[in-house]
């Protein structure tokens, strides 16, 4: 899968669950906390999306590599082609 459409499926899971936020405006590049009204709760719930969604774990040691929308896309783009 093309990084592009990882990036999609993320920001889709984002919209979903921060839905007062533009997810239009994210900087790939900042923490999406940094960026959006995400409190833990929510961080969470983007990763149980994940995996109902995708049946993607995320172990919670890997928690951190979900920071910005780039270390999203870099950790996760291998395991949606599993």
């Amino acid at each position: 899968m093309e990084t592009t459409e990882v990036r999609q499926k993320v920001l889709d899971i984002i919209a979903d669950i921060a839905m007062d936020d533009d997810v239009t405006t994210i900087d790939d590049s900042v923490a999406l906390r940094d960026q959006l009204d995400l409190d833990s709760m929510d961080f969470l719930d983007i990763v149980m999306e994940l995996k109902k969604r995708h049946k993607i774990i995320v172990p919670e040691a890997d928690y951190p590599k979900l920071a910005s929308m780039d270390s999203c896309v870099e950790y996760l783009t291998p395991k949606f082609v599993q």
